[in-house]
């Protein structure tokens, strides 16, 4: 039998799923800055698996996520808990922006995580979400996208121990690309696998899916990936699905190396090897001349890319997965 679980203001018991939120402090106005956290807590013993969402505002992707999920998982057929945090950067995501505008020193918060107690606004809400993640979570994902300049395909980034391995191919069938972390960068992902404990950065979805259908299309794939991942470490029942080919390497953020305007190649797709100077885009001045061109610079992929035309130089224009072979 599981045990109640409470975070913040949510309380669940066995069986049940309880709203609340992971209070940070109250704002001159008398308002809370606070964290959204769903638990959906099962009745018979099992991991927890924490999701996150919203480091990024202008990342909406782990909302619809987290709703599905609560829509499609019943508690009392689930074995240990699913932890849902649709939104970390609240201030962010409120303004549509990848960082929280009431703070200029510690803008994004992927950037500053976990944060410090007695630090910058926006460290001190990452140090909340921190303390009650370490707490209960046994693994994590975090859910991006391309956010308001670009669209991301089904990419992770993922430390090569074997946990975290095992959990990179539970995200199911259609993820097969796994880019090697930066365990000590700062986000979720780095302190989970400082404290020995899996967790993977998924990137899927931003700008150019945002249209009727193309949303809930990603949030679709999301779902998806985290019903597979509970299926695989048999949270509930069901038949796990895995990727036949998984593909291993780093990723290389190409920038514009001029100002104007950013044509992508028409004929080249995301996630299919590309060789090592083939053309991914153009830029244009605004008179129409061709002016910069951006090449592979490996054999790899593209995963990312610019969904936005005005470009500024050294802006990303294409996130490229250097492939150096499989998994």
């Amino acid at each position: 039998m599981n045990e109640i679980i409470e975070i913040g203001t949510a309380k669940a018991n066995p069986g049940t799923i309880a709203e609340g939120k992971m209070i940070v402090e109250t704002l001159a106005g008398g308002g809370d800055i606070a964290i959204p956290v769903t638990i959906m807590n099962g009745i018979n013993d099992g991991p927890c698996f924490w999701i996150n969402g919203g480091i990024h505002g202008d990342e909406p992707e782990g909302i619809l996520t987290c709703s599905l999920l609560k829509k499609s998982i019943d508690p009392k057929n689930l074995s240990g808990s699913v932890i849902l945090v649709p939104v970390i950067n609240v201030p962010a995501m409120e303004a549509a922006e990848r960082g929280n505008p009431l703070d200029t020193f510690s803008y994004d918060m992927n950037r500053i995580y976990p944060g410090r107690k007695d630090g910058y606004f926006s460290e001190r809400i990452a140090h909340i979400h921190k303390e009650w993640m370490v707490k209960f979570a046994d693994m994590e994902i975090s859910i991006h996208s391309g956010g308001s300049h670009s669209y991301l395909a089904e990419a992770m980034f993922a430390a090569t121990d074997e946990k975290t391995q095992e959990l990179s191919r539970a995200m199911g069938e259609d993820w097969r690309v796994c880019l090697y972390s930066n365990v000590t960068s700062k986000s979720p992902m780095a302190v989970m696998s400082e404290n020995g404990k899996p967790a993977l950065t998924v990137e899927l979805g931003g700008r150019s899916a945002t249209g009727p259908g193309k949303f809930l299309e990603v949030g679709n794939k999301l779902h998806k990936a985290c019903v597979n991942i509970m299926t695989h470490y048999k949270m509930i029942e069901g038949v796990p699905h895995y990727p036949s080919l998984r593909q291993k390497g780093y990723q290389q953020a190409l920038l514009a190396p001029k100002s104007g305007i950013f044509l992508s190649n028409p004929k080249i797709n995301f996630l299919t090897m590309m060789k090592k100077n083939d053309l991914i885009a153009t830029i244009i001045n605004y008179q129409g001349e061709e002016i910069s061109k951006i090449m592979a610079p490996e054999d790899g992929m593209i995963f990312g890319l610019r969904a936005l035309p005005n470009v500024t130089i050294g802006e990303w224009c294409c996130f490229f997965a250097i492939i150096e072979g499989e998994w």
